[in-house]
């Protein structure tokens, strides 16, 4: 922020100055009276008055002076001449010129205080204008978003007050609006291309406004580019890209327009997510009722679905998944831990959503998502024939991105039959949910198809008959409280056991024992449940009465 050299000089206190140098495009941004030594009291784009006391007879001293001044990078260096100093020497004017100084002389009965008190004057206006021109641009900035305009208006208007080419991308560098950026730098800076050289420099801005802290600048061959990051909550929004031609571009004008872009900008961002939030809580509202509650596909409910982008009228089967996210050890400490929990809850439903859409996508299915207290329920288009393929090929699409997007995540899922799939959301969910729960007794991230569950039903339905209920306990009550008490696995051997038809080696590879520990488990099953594992009555009434038990654990 300054004022140009020219409009200094138009100033009636320096009418009688005359400059000894040629004249440069230079502004001032401040005056002072500055004597030798210059030390570092002297600031870039500075006018500088001096009497030449000290070194008006000494021609070295004096250039030693000036010379001071240049490193300085004053706009403008005036001698009053009449006193100390009465002529400039020419190899000094020679030095100026050579580095651009601007160098004048001032008539000595010309007070210094009357020079700086209409300099300043002159600054002052000059900086209020552009301080009120960037507040004009400021609510020029605000109003846009909050006319409901979009970005493509922000970087119009930072383009047309600045002259800067302005791109603004989003948080997955998706560019969103472009004002005369050049698409190749874009692509560089989000690492989709490499320069010519095939590097990419980070350098720091030369500035002292108090945005440059906040600028990334970008080296791309002999070409600089320049990344602003939009914040909002503490979270990254997106991003500000501009190319100046020169980093004088960058001024302060300028800089003051771009903050006010990037406050804009989070502003926009903040009401889009507002915006979408709201859209996703009528959406999972919707759905939880769709799921939860038997409703009559009457034409409001088909007409309001399909306000919010679902069409009802297609063939859906239902999965439900039960979500497990255990964090990974080395991130749990006692500082972070309940701000990991209360915030890894939105970023994970958020990928699920993001690739339970890829998925569906990928298969060209349509797919309806929300989440439920701790589940995720999805409603996959499918047809009859292969719906259990095309489930398979769903879930290992979205498992696959899941992994290495969350690390310490497991899904076990839960399948309803297809049953012509049309308008049964209610009944599909159900199934769904049967299925979760009958899975969920063996090890986490299993599949299970309602169609596979008859069996478990079965016995569901003879777990609420009381005379089996007491047949149950009276069989696993040892068992039971002999697995509480040591916190042994007795139960759990026994149904691996059973799973592999009572094969021992197989059983202590699956549980990674020793043949002789397994042995041992065994013999301890059959003394507390008083049956023979090897009498085939006595091994079917304790695998029916492991298995009732575990229903009823789920059940309840």
């Amino acid at each position: 922020m300054g004022v140009a050299v020219e409009e200094v000089l138009k100033l009636p206190v320096l009418e009688k100055a005359k400059v000894q140098t040629d004249m440069y495009h230079r502004q001032v941004d401040w005056i002072s009276v500055i004597e030798t030594p210059v030390e570092n009291f002297v600031r870039n784009n500075e006018f500088v008055l001096s009497t030449g006391v000290g070194c008006g007879d000494d021609v070295i001293a004096l250039e030693e002076y000036v010379e001071d001044v240049i490193r300085s990078e004053a706009s403008v260096l005036a001698f009053a001449t009449g006193r100390h100093l009465y002529k400039i020497p020419d190899r000094v004017l020679k030095l100026a010129e050579k580095h651009e100084l601007i160098v004048m002389e001032i008539p000595w009965e010309v007070r210094f205080g009357d020079i700086l008190q209409d300099v300043l004057r002159l600054i002052s206006e000059e900086n209020r204008q552009e301080q009120q021109r960037t507040e004009e641009i400021r609510q020029e900035l605000i109003n846009c978003v909050l006319n409901g305009k979009g970005l493509q208006e922000i970087t119009s208007i930072i383009y047309q007050n600045t002259g800067i080419p302005t791109a603004i991308s989003d948080h997955n560098k998706q560019i969103r609006a472009n004002q005369y950026f050049d698409r190749y730098y874009i692509d560089v800076l989000n690492g989709h291309e490499l320069s010519q050289d095939g590097i990419l420099v980070e350098t720091e801005m030369d500035s002292d406004h108090p945005l440059r802290h906040y600028i990334e600048t970008y080296e791309i061959g002999d070409q600089k580019c320049y990344q602003l990051t939009i914040l909002s909550n503490y979270k990254k929004q997106g991003y500000i890209l501009f190319k100046p031609k020169e980093e004088k571009d960058l001024t302060w004008v300028n800089l003051h327009i771009l903050e006010h872009a990037l406050t804009a900008c989070a502003l926009y961002f903040v009401k889009e997510n507002a915006i979408e939030m709201t859209e996703i809580r009528l959406k999972d509202n919707f759905l939880l009722d769709l799921a939860k509650q038997e409703r009559e596909m009457d034409r409001a409910l088909l007409s309001k679905a399909q306000l919010l982008g679902y069409d009802l009228e297609k063939p859906y089967i239902c999965l439900v998944g039960h979500i497990r996210f255990v964090q990974p050890e080395e991130e749990r400490t006692s500082s972070t831990v309940h701000q990991v929990k209360s915030s890894s809850i939105n970023s994970r439903n958020y990928y699920i959503q993001k690739e339970v859409t890829h998925a569906g996508d990928a298969l060209h299915r349509r797919t309806m998502t929300t989440f439920d207290e701790g589940e995720v329920i999805v409603y996959l288009e499918t047809d009859r024939p292969d719906y259990g393929e095309t489930a398979n090929q769903f879930l290992d699409l979205i498992e696959r991105r899941l992994h290495e997007l969350l690390k310490g995540i497991t899904i076990s899922w839960g399948i309803s039959c297809h049953k012509g799939g049309y308008q049964v959301f209610h009944k599909s969910y159900e199934e769904a949910e049967t299925a979760l729960k009958i899975g969920q007794q063996h090890e986490e991230g299993e599949r299970t198809f309602f169609s596979d569950t008859r069996m478990n039903r079965l016995l569901m339905a003879l777990s609420h008959e009381e005379e089996i209920g007491a047949i149950v306990s009276d069989t696993l009550e040892k068992l039971i409280d002999y697995d509480q008490k040591r916190q042994t696995e007795l139960i759990h051997t026994f149904m691996i056991y059973n799973k592999y038809n009572s094969n021992v080696s197989q059983t202590a590879r699956a549980l990674n024992l020793h043949r002789q520990s397994l042995l041992h488990r065994l013999r301890n099953i059959e003394h507390l449940t008083g049956l023979s594992l090897l009498n085939a009555d006595d091994l079917f009434l304790l695998e029916l009465s492991v298995r009732l038990w575990l229903l009823k654990k789920v059940d309840a």
